[in-house]
């Protein structure tokens, strides 16, 4: 009997997927009015770059993560779309 292997890359792949089309139809569905819920969520990170001057070289760290209800959405989706196929 033949089982599935399932990789975690490709659900790595999967839920990244879901996060970036989640929530770029997270920012289009709050210009609507009826969907403006879609866009409500909140973003944490390094808002003000971090800048790292060793006098040879510059180094700027910055990382902000937005999540809105779309992207979690997204997210369960692509989990569920995973464990389908």
């Amino acid at each position: 009997m033949a089982t599935k292997d399932k990789n975690i890359w490709v659900l790595l792949i999967f839920i990244l997927a879901g996060l970036v089309v989640g929530g770029l139809l997270g920012e289009l569905a709050s210009r609507v009015d009826f969907l403006w819920w879609l866009g409500y969520g909140n973003s944490f990170g390094l808002a003000e770059p971090l800048v790292l001057d060793l006098s040879i070289v510059k180094i700027t760290f910055a990382l902000v993560i937005k999540v809105n209800i779309a992207s979690i959405i997204g997210v369960l989706l692509s989990i569920l779309i995973y464990r389908k196929v």
